[in-house]
């Protein structure tokens, strides 16, 4: 699926996807991509995993320095640019590290590395592959299993499958000539403002939690709430920022829906764009500035940065996208401010 074809979608897949009755043949760990495996085998990407692809099994350095060569050789031959592979030698190989030899060979270092940057110089304590998570997901590179399969879900730490890294790189088989320059053109403008004490307090949690998988109810970095996996949806990624915290400022939110945490405020006290300050709770649907807050017109929600960027977990996990410009800035509706 392209970037435009993801955004297009990312609201009404994100914070109300329920299980369907497709999704009663529960995939295994290693066949929910079948076609992709197919696909990343017949361009020469992954032929060194063995006679049985086994997509359940962890990718190993050997199978993920030789996939990326591949990739580069499929790159030039389809004239995209692309760069000397960087090897690894981790085994097996986690979700962040595939994910930025990926974006490495994309020619795409820079651009995370210019991400990694503002984030630490805003005292935001990243983690280490902040930046090339971000571009990673950006890119659509991830797969939101369906509620109802989240144990197939993985952290960032987690081992990558076979499956899981069939699956990036045949998005990267479907880009465009368009796809990573839009990504370079969309992310290296990156830039946070000076934030208070308080703001950074709150945006440190966020922060740290970038990669992790979209769960639908989840609100717990664990299966402390019952579910299959950690992980959150929309509400629940603020949920945790807020209230599961700790933070004295999660006092003022009761709801647990988007829709609820948007309707909980008076009118007067709803933020325009321009109004915005980090920590501040976004809310986006179909509703208008002065509409009333339901469960139709208010679906997503994410937290502010600053400087018209925006943390929150779509169909891509906890990751950052631009409000102004992006899809998230076409159906915005109001903010709200909970940090003093």
């Amino acid at each position: 699926m392209t970037l435009r074809a993801l955004a297009a979608t990312a609201l009404t897949t994100t914070c109300l996807a329920l299980p369907t009755a497709a999704q009663a043949g529960a995939p295994t760990l290693g066949s929910w991509d079948r076609s992709q495996q197919f696909q990343v085998l017949r361009a020469g990407l992954m032929t060194n995993v063995g006679r049985s692809f086994w997509g359940s099994a962890s990718l190993t350095a050997a199978q993920a320095n030789a996939a990326v060569r591949a990739l580069r050789r499929h790159l030039a031959s389809a004239g995209m640019p692309s760069v000397a592979p960087v090897r690894t030698s981790q085994n097996p190989v986690i979700v962040t590290t595939f994910d930025a030899m990926v974006v490495d060979q994309l020619g795409l270092r820079a651009v995370a590395a210019q991400l990694q940057s503002v984030a630490g110089a805003a005292g935001l304590l990243p983690p280490s592959y902040f930046g090339t998570e971000v571009v990673a997901r950006f890119l659509g590179l991830r797969y939101d299993h369906p509620a109802g399969t989240d144990q197939l879900e993985l952290f960032p730490s987690s081992a990558i499958t076979r499956a899981e890294a069939a699956w990036s790189l045949s998005q990267v088989l479907g880009f465009s000539s368009w796809d990573v320059p839009y990504a370079q053109q969309t992310l290296s403008p990156f830039q946070l403002p000076q934030m208070t004490a308080n703001e950074l307090q709150a945006l440190r949690i966020a922060i740290s939690r970038i990669g992790y998988p979209y769960v639908y109810a989840g609100t717990t970095d664990d299966t402390s709430d019952g579910l299959a996996h950690g992980g959150f949806d929309c509400s629940g990624f603020v949920w945790r920022v807020f209230k599961i915290s700790g933070l004295p400022w999660g006092n003022a939110i009761q709801g647990r829906t988007a829709a609820q945490m948007a309707g909980e405020i008076p009118r007067s006290q709803r933020l325009k764009m321009r109004q915005l300050q980090p920590g501040d709770i976004l809310f986006f649907g179909t509703a208008h500035f002065n509409s009333p807050a339901t469960e139709q017109d208010i679906t997503h929600t994410g937290v502010y940065l600053g400087d018209n960027w925006v943390i929150h977990s779509s169909d891509q996990g906890v990751n950052v996208d631009q409000l102004s410009g992006g899809w998230l800035g076409s159906s915005f509706a109001w903010g709200r401010r909970v940090i003093p």
